[in-house]
């Protein structure tokens, strides 16, 4: 099988199953070294290094050495049976964003993105939101209900945005925000919140 576009189609949160989850993960830092767009640069030019290996290893499969570009795609190992890849649908100066492909676990995006806080102009938001269904009843079943899987993708991205606050060279502000927004197929929302 070739890395080509087509043999990898890609899998939106439409063509998955069970809950809609938005989730929100954000760390705060006072007097960052770096402004947004100098740390989304050092993001951009080594997403596996933020990323704990022993978690998620990302591996860059389709596209060039260097910083992420729209149409890069990446295989990602992740601790368990939850291995997929992810392809590069957008890239900003202070952004980017990930679809997940044909056999991720999930069936969605994630954005990356980092920006100064209106109301506190010294401080630096690195956030990561995703907006996924699972690939499947199994996978809903094994991921959402027994909570192995979603652990563990909570566990990826607290570390993922640690590490980016750290390369910022600023004081983090208290731990990562982990939010988390559920939308049942009734329509019903429910949302939690915690560090």
């Amino acid at each position: 099988m070739s890395d080509s576009a087509s043999a990898h189609p890609e899998q939106p949160a439409s063509s998955g199953s069970g809950p809609l989850l938005e989730r929100r993960y954000f760390i705060d830092v006072a007097r960052p070294r770096l402004s947004p767009a100098q740390l989304m640069a050092a993001v951009q030019a080594d997403v596996p290094a933020f990323s704990p290996d022993a978690l998620a290893d990302f591996k860059k499969k389709d596209g060039n050495d260097g910083p992420v570009k729209v149409g890069d795609e990446f295989h990602i190992t992740i601790l368990g049976p939850w291995n997929g890849s992810v392809r590069v649908t957008d890239v900003g100066i202070t952004s980017f964003e990930f679809i997940t492909l044909e056999g991720h676990p999930e069936a969605g995006r994630i954005r990356f993105e980092t920006h100064y806080l209106n109301d506190r102009p010294d401080v630096l938001r690195f956030e990561i939101r995703s907006s996924a269904r699972s690939r499947d009843g199994l996978v809903a079943f094994a991921y959402d209900t027994l909570g192995g899987g979603k652990l563990m993708q909570e566990a990826t991205w607290v570390e993922f945005c640690r590490r980016v606050a750290a390369a910022s060279g600023g004081q983090a502000l208290g731990d990562v925000t982990v939010e988390t927004f559920r939308h049942d197929e009734a329509g019903h929302v429910q949302h939690t919140r915690h560090e």
